[in-house]
């Protein structure tokens, strides 16, 4: 979606807009899913952190200003901000089983295998990677942030950004087979 579009919606849902609220939800909720099951242990917690991120944003949105940021670097910080604080209360656990490709269309159990495995391959050569390097991979290929969004959410500026994830992919393409 256009970022225009993004703040068209945002301007309505601060003005009380229960469709343009829901509209950011439906947009986001599933980057912001994603952007937590790359970090947390289960499912379940990665909701809980998503409907946490939303549950702010309704209470926040009325006095949120861009000051020149996109909302979704907004929207990612926020949701940054709750996995710190939950990591702080709780045990750390880190995994990636959430991203693993939906089964095979064909519903065959050796396609689902083959699939099943690259994702384990993928997801042991994501782990590998510096700490730097794998928040790249996450959030522009998983939670499927544009290099600026990135780059907000990072503290870094987009150069750096597109560095970090050159190296990663070619540290990827390295170690996968």
């Amino acid at each position: 979606m256009p970022e225009d579009e993004i703040d068209a919606l945002v301007a309505r849902a601060r003005n009380g807009d229960e469709l343009a609220y829901a509209a950011l939800y439906d947009y986001y909720a599933p980057r912001v899913y994603r952007f937590f099951r790359f970090r947390v242990d289960s499912p379940e917690t990665a909701e809980d952190l998503m409907q946490r991120v939303f549950l702010k944003m309704v209470e926040t949105l009325p006095g949120y200003q861009s000051r020149g940021l996109p909302f979704g670097a907004w929207l990612f910080r926020v949701a940054r901000n709750a996995w710190i604080d939950d990591s702080r209360t709780s045990h750390p656990a880190v995994s990636m089983d959430g991203l693993e490709s939906e089964p095979a269309e064909s519903g065959d159990p050796h396609d689902h295998a083959a699939a099943s495995f690259d994702s384990a391959v993928l997801r042991e050569a994501v782990m590998a990677l510096p700490n730097d390097q794998r928040e790249v991979i996450a959030s522009r290929f998983f939670a499927g942030l544009t290099p600026r969004e990135t780059a907000l959410l990072m503290g870094r500026s987009e150069g750096a950004v597109r560095v970090l994830q050159h190296r990663a992919l070619r540290a990827l393409r390295r170690s996968l087979p």
